[in-house]
């Protein structure tokens, strides 16, 4: 009987260690670190028990960066491994994904995975290398969302992040059992215009939200790159930003509970009739309760993901990881949106769990990046990696290793000029204390030096401060060394910006893209607004 019970013991291990594990990707949009309990933001904005449970029974990464933040180009890295001048993704006003270059769901489908992908894409051209894809155009609505199912136009009706859930948890169910899968479930929320779904419209009770310390933020010393823009509190948010319109699209019950809720407090605002300062805190009180409550409800549908693997005995077997395509202003510098190479925006929430592997609880300070999430996945498959990406798999730092050729620093570049939000094409690098960051275009030759240690706010630039000249000397060839490494070459193409013309200029270049194949997924309906 022993010998009986160590032959099955064997099997059984012989088995797990042929079959290679399960992958599930939860991705969300412009998730904010800050709105995550288990990330300790000291305003306590919200509980988040299911993403917190990842972090528990995983690990948290608490310098995961990306490359270049904005929405599209992230999604472009993450398939591709490359940085955006590599892939061909730089922006979302002009840039189209070329699906004929490697990627990794086309290597992982190759070798025997059920690859599914769900939810935001973003990438205007079909998902290529899914076994599965159901997505949302362009940017997505939050309510009765159309979708596109495997190239077919679809419409349902009820709260988009849940819709998420269910066809995640549908396909779940569905799947062909034999092999191994990678589900990609990928949520529009919290995106701006964070419409919150019905059930949560009064989570909060009408808290009153600490606000930042740099809410009003001056901007004092700093380049015309940070104070010129347009993506502020004060001088952006809309009348739709801020709930004092209805969306057109919902149900009449879905109006009915919007504006029972909505109303009776817009009244107040408007008799009130705040200014200056004043609706600068009205706005942010509003913000805070709109997009924390568009969190909650993607919490609620982690957990979802999470019941369903334990009920159906897939948890030991399936690396769960969470993250977005960046980080996002909840008020700092007097800021929504992201773009930035400052830190708000440019360090996304990143969790992993993987049993057995993973030391339940572990907290990881490497710098990490999205261009690793690639070679990640393919290490994790057991497939060979992507030909010359720029990234490298983190399955070491899981099982708690410390590479000694790890990264000590990361290459950055924005591109996306004048719309939407006027933020000046910039690069540079960062470390563990430092950021050198040059804004270059079209009205901008400046240097920042962001000293993280002195202060971490972000509100001081120490580039010119001759007790940082030495510093400022070995960023700079840093930066050249990157630049070198990841083969990017300055300045780069005027399309890299968009199409829309800068301040004065004249007739700005048209960019060609590549063709797509299918019906583009991701297109929007004509005179529809451009997405962020």
């Amino acid at each position: 009987m022993i010998r009986t019970l160590l032959a099955s013991l064997f099997l059984a291990t012989a088995a797990s260690a042929a079959q290679p594990p399960n992958i599930v990707f939860i991705f969300c949009d412009d998730l904010a670190y800050q709105a995550m309990s288990c990330y300790g933001d000291h305003r306590k904005l919200l509980d988040t028990p299911n993403m917190d449970r990842l972090a528990k029974e995983g690990m948290r990464f608490d310098r995961c960066l990306v490359t270049n933040s904005i929405c599209g180009p992230s999604r472009a890295v993450i398939q591709t491994g490359k940085y955006s001048h590599a892939n061909g993704f730089y922006n979302n006003s002009n840039s189209k994904f070329d699906s004929s270059q490697p990627t990794f769901p086309k290597v992982m489908h190759e070798h025997g995975y059920q690859m599914a992908m769900i939810g935001k894409w973003h990438l205007m051209t079909d998902p290529v290398g899914y076994d599965y894809w159901n997505v949302l155009p362009g940017q997505g609505v939050y309510y009765n969302p159309p979708m596109i199912d495997n190239g077919k136009n679809v419409k349902y009706e009820g709260y988009t992040t849940d819709i998420i859930g269910d066809l995640t948890l549908d396909w779940l169910q569905k799947r062909d059992k034999t092999k191994p899968f990678m589900m990609m479930c990928q949520h529009k929320a919290p995106h701006r215009e964070w419409e919150p779904p019905t059930r949560y419209l009064d989570f909060d009770k009408d808290r009153v939200y600490e606000e930042p310390e740099t809410l009003f933020d001056s901007y004092s010393g700093r380049s015309k790159a940070v104070s010129d823009h347009d993506m502020g509190i004060d001088r952006t948010m809309t009348d739709r930003d801020t709930k004092l319109v209805t969306p057109g699209n919902l149900t009449p019950e879905q109006k009915k509970a919007w504006d029972a809720y909505y109303e009776p407090r817009n009244a107040k605002y408007r008799e009130a009739a705040p200014a200056g300062r004043d609706l600068v805190k009205w706005r942010y009180q509003r913000y805070m309760h709109d997009y924390l409550a568009c969190v909650k409800a993607v919490d609620d549908n982690v957990g979802r993901v999470l019941d369903y693997l334990d009920k159906e005995g897939l948890t030991q077997n399936t690396v769960v990881m969470l993250s977005s395509d960046q980080g996002f202003y909840l008020g700092e510098h007097g800021w929504f949106d992201k773009r930035w190479i400052f830190e708000e925006s440019l360090r996304t929430p990143f969790l992993v769990r993987w049993p057995g592997v993973i030391k339940p609880g572990s907290v990881n300070n490497k710098i990490v990046s999205l261009i690793d999430f690639a070679s990640t996945f393919l290490d994790i498959a057991q497939c060979p990696n992507l030909p010359e990406v720029h990234g490298r798999s983190l399955v070491p730092l899981f099982k708690g290793e410390e590479p000694a050729d790890w990264r000590k620093s990361l290459y950055y570049h924005y591109y996306e000029y004048p719309v939407p939000h006027r933020v000046r094409p910039h690069y540079g690098v960062i470390t563990d204390r430092y950021k050198l960051i040059h804004y270059y275009k079209p009205d901008v030759d400046d240097w920042e030096l962001m000293d993280r240690e002195k202060d971490p706010l972000e509100t001081k630039s120490f580039y010119n401060d001759p007790a940082y000249a030495e510093t400022v000397k070995e960023l700079k060839a840093e930066i050249l060394r990157l630049q070198a490494e990841v083969k990017e070459t300055m300045p780069p193409p005027r399309f890299t910006h968009g199409n829309k013309a800068f301040d004065g200029e004249v007739n700005p270049p048209v960019q060609e893209q590549p063709k797509g194949k299918g019906k583009g997924a991701g297109k929007k309906k004509a005179g529809a607004k451009k997405a962020e």
